[in-house]
């Protein structure tokens, strides 16, 4: 449903649709909109404005979603290699545990780094 939601966002002339249009084009519950666009808010895919117009939230495509979902993602297995590198130095260098969670923790460390590298390279593209 998530998929879905996002897609048909994506699809729209404006990046922008309500709830009540969202229920209706997808012919799903209110709730299972709600559901899938807190997730899509939550994980910067798209953000929610308030019409005071009509005093109704709007969820609006985010162009840099793309950007910031490889940032959020980067940011936690950077955090994954740094508890692995943390963890090595606790049980030890010296043993097989030690080496193969310092290994991990580099190999994730520098490509985390690229990947953060990249994506601000390439961030352009999404605007």
């Amino acid at each position: 449903m998530i998929a879905r939601v996002h897609l048909d966002l994506l699809l729209s002339e404006d990046g922008r649709r309500t709830a009540a249009e969202l229920t209706r084009r997808l012919k799903v519950s209110p709730a299972s909109v709600s559901m899938s666009v807190n997730y899509l808010v939550q994980h910067g895919f798209v953000r929610r404005e308030r019409d005071p117009r009509r005093r109704r939230d709007v969820y609006v495509v985010d162009n840099e979603a793309w950007y910031h979902s490889i940032v959020t993602s980067t940011r936690q297995t950077l955090e994954a290699a740094r508890v692995s590198m943390a963890a090595a130095e606790t049980v030890g260098l010296d043993g097989p545990v030690g080496q193969r969670l310092a290994r991990g923790g580099a190999f994730l460390e520098r490509v985390s780094l690229d990947m953060m590298e990249s994506a601000d390279r390439w961030r352009a593209l999404l605007t």
